[in-house]
């Protein structure tokens, strides 16, 4: 007779179980379509357009008054505004500007990106940056993660030491985290790689999504995208104004709901 202590369809061993078969899955479809998946990689990155990040001050103040929120925002090719002209119309100009308007107080911020970073690199980036003391750091990376194909674990692994040294050396209060994009959404990737790395890219965020979870001094922050070609920039792999408009945003929100007083 069945166990009355058998664990549910919901309970966090079977959920275990269910993540461990989907990885295993995904092996498998990559160990068969390696080959293809290889070559579409090759001819993607031939014939992707190389685009400029973003122009403009990567360091200001918005607002005037004393005490001011200072910001830290941290990360990849998106961080860096690639795929528009200006800072202004990049995920950090959107996201003070509408913090600034959410907290009515000033904000002091400052951007360290660069272009192909993974997680690791967004943390030796930094290591290496002229030091900004913050109370919210805000990390946008993960996809260079995806490409480079970093195990999600190790992923993980270089999120949490990434989030301790921000936390201990730089003294931020808070670190925030955003979510991966859908990449499976991407115009420029063809199928299957765009379906193959997309389920990665998933993977990835629901693992960085239950690590936030057990901590209080870091978060994942919700970031509802709908993709398409028309908000996506030129190359059809980096966000457009209109994506960077609603990360900000959306990430505006949720650092005026943490952030401290």
């Amino acid at each position: 007779m069945p166990s009355s202590r058998s664990a549910s369809p919901t309970s966090p061993a079977s959920d275990r179980g269910e993540r461990v078969a989907h990885a295993a899955t995904a092996v498998a479809v990559k160990l068969a379509l390696a080959p293809l998946l290889v070559a579409q990689a090759i001819a993607t990155r031939r014939r992707a357009p190389v685009l400029p990040e973003a122009d403009g001050a990567r360091e200001g103040v918005i607002g005037e008054g004393a005490a001011p929120l200072r910001l830290l925002v941290a990360g990849d090719s998106s961080a860096a505004g690639v795929g528009v002209a200006r800072q202004d119309d990049a995920v950090v100009g959107h996201l003070v500007r509408a913090l600034h308007r959410a907290i009515e107080r000033p904000v002091a911020w400052a951007l360290r990106a660069r272009t192909g970073l993974t997680t690791r690199g967004v943390h030796a980036l930094l290591r290496d940056s002229p030091e900004f003391r913050a109370d919210v750091a805000v990390v946008i990376s993960g996809v260079n993660d995806v490409i480079d194909q970093v195990p999600t674990a190790r992923a993980v692994r270089d999120r949490a030491a990434l989030a301790d040294w921000l936390l201990g050396e730089l003294g931020v209060r808070h670190v925030v985290f955003a979510p991966l994009p859908p990449i499976h959404r991407f115009p420029l990737l063809p199928e299957p790689l765009r379906r193959v790395m997309g389920g990665d890219a998933r993977r990835h965020d629901a693992a960085l999504a239950r690590w936030a979870a057990t901590r209080s001094d870091v978060s994942h922050a919700p970031v509802a995208l709908d993709l398409d070609a028309a908000g996506m920039a030129s190359d059809g792999f980096h966000p457009g104004e209109p994506v960077y408009r609603a990360c900000g945003e959306a990430l505006a929100l949720h650092v005026a709901r943490i952030a401290p007083r």
